[in-house]
């Protein structure tokens, strides 16, 4: 295999978290030198994820025939194996190796035939996560943080501890000095991730919680926009209500993880809340900020799961007033507890329980377009003539804006699921 001198390709599968540390992984091959190499950061949360990786690998081994293959991220940390028996794959690292730049070393000008074909810890004994550094990537306008790894819940559906182990934070002064450097690079909004956000800061001394991280960032920070991703809304301290409350740089959008709608299904996924712990949430919520939009995601046909069950979570996405719903249809995860549970649902019918959920999702979302035309919003331009409310409501502009920078518009109609201005 010879070398082309070309910079690594990378491709990032699956969520935000991924996302960020694809940023953080070019700047360590920069700085080993990698070259000629395809990387991609895979995502293991549900099969067709994993079956969507594979398709990837080989999709990206036809296109570059003389690259070193890596493979990384959740799938490849579950099942390291199966990956490096791909013919087209030549190493594959897991999701603490891909974050320490002597792996990317062992990778670099002299990596032919020197590197290990799998280089895959232990996750589960891993004890720290580090914050790292980078300029923001994506749009000029948006950029994401990591604060936290990892999860202490064992819920019954869900593979993604096996692919990040236990929960461990970033500490925040760390978390600090990298929105303080993005902010300086001219970005207007940071968003903060991690696989279990409301677990930050419960390894760390004093156990302070994700408010008090907020509260801080905007203390000692100038961002002029900061957003959380996905919480359990079940964990939400008073810190971070009051910050919800009281702090208009902090944006009125929160993406829950709620998962379904009836109590029964909830225990039987060993979720930690109930219906009415939801429903109670997002009205306090919505108490303390009126203009607040709810995201959640919820799974159609775990197994058990009868008409009535359903009914529950379709009655959910009004009684929560949801408007962003991602519906996943259950994927038996082998090795889960829920992979072992008697009564699976009908394939067929996990899909119709599905585009019913989406249905109602998106009759949601005409109803938010809809109550927005007339209202004047701040929005922040991702490309010169799209950009997003503070509620995350894609904005189509007809003359060009200045992109990376917040504008201020007048909604004067809709169009899909576009507010137009």
């Amino acid at each position: 295999m010879t070398s082309n001198h070309t910079p690594p390709k990378f491709t990032t599968l699956g969520c935000r978290l991924n996302a960020y540390e694809t940023e953080a992984m070019k700047d360590l091959a920069k700085q080993a030198g990698v070259d000629n190499a395809v990387i991609i950061n895979t995502c293991a949360v549900t099969q067709e994820a994993v079956r969507k990786a594979r398709q990837e690998i080989r999709r990206l081994r036809r296109e570059n025939p003389d690259a070193k293959v890596i493979v990384t991220g959740c799938a490849a940390q579950i099942d390291p194996d199966s990956f490096a028996a791909m013919e087209e794959v030549d190493t594959v690292i897991g999701n603490t190796e891909k974050m320490s730049p002597e792996t990317w070393n062992g990778l670099g000008p002299n990596f032919i035939g020197e590197s290990e074909p799998v280089q895959v810890n232990d996750i589960m004994s891993v004890t720290e996560t580090a914050g790292h550094l980078i300029d923001g990537f994506g749009t000029r306008s948006r950029a994401y943080v990591q604060v936290q790894n990892g999860c202490d819940h064992r819920c019954t559906f869900c593979i993604i501890p096996y692919g990040r182990g236990n929960s461990r934070s970033v500490p925040a002064g760390v978390v600090v000095d990298q929105i303080k450097r993005l902010v300086q690079q001219g970005y207007n909004e940071v968003v903060l991730t991690g696989v279990d956000l409301t677990s930050w800061g419960g390894d760390l001394p004093g156990e302070p919680r994700l408010g008090d991280l907020v509260m801080r960032i905007l203390r000692l920070t100038d961002v002029p926009r900061l957003r959380i991703s996905s919480i359990d809304s079940i964990e939400a301290d008073d810190n971070l209500m009051l910050a919800i409350a009281s702090e208009p740089r902090l944006m009125p959008h929160l993406h829950l993880s709620l998962q379904h709608g009836d109590d029964l299904i909830l225990k039987r996924m060993k979720r930690r809340h109930l219906r009415d712990d939801a429903i109670q949430f997002c009205e306090d919520a919505r108490k303390l900020r009126p203009e607040i939009t709810f995201g959640a995601d919820i799974i159609a046909g775990f197994p058990t799961e009868t008409d009535a069950h359903f009914e529950n979570s379709l009655k959910l996405v009004d009684d929560c007033d949801l408007t962003w719903l991602h519906v996943f249809p259950y994927s038996v995860r082998e090795g889960t507890p829920a992979a072992k549970i008697p009564n699976k649902v009908n394939g067929k019918l996990i899909k119709e329980r599905a585009a019913k959920l989406r249905a109602a999702g998106d009759s949601r979302v005409q109803s938010h377009l809809a109550a927005q035309l007339g209202k004047t919003h701040q929005v922040l331009m991702e490309s010169a003539t799209m950009g997003r409310t503070e509620q995350f409501t894609e904005v189509q502009f007809e003359a060009a804006q200045p992109v990376g920078q917040i504008v201020r518009a007048t909604i004067t109609g809709t169009r899909g699921t576009q507010l137009l201005a």
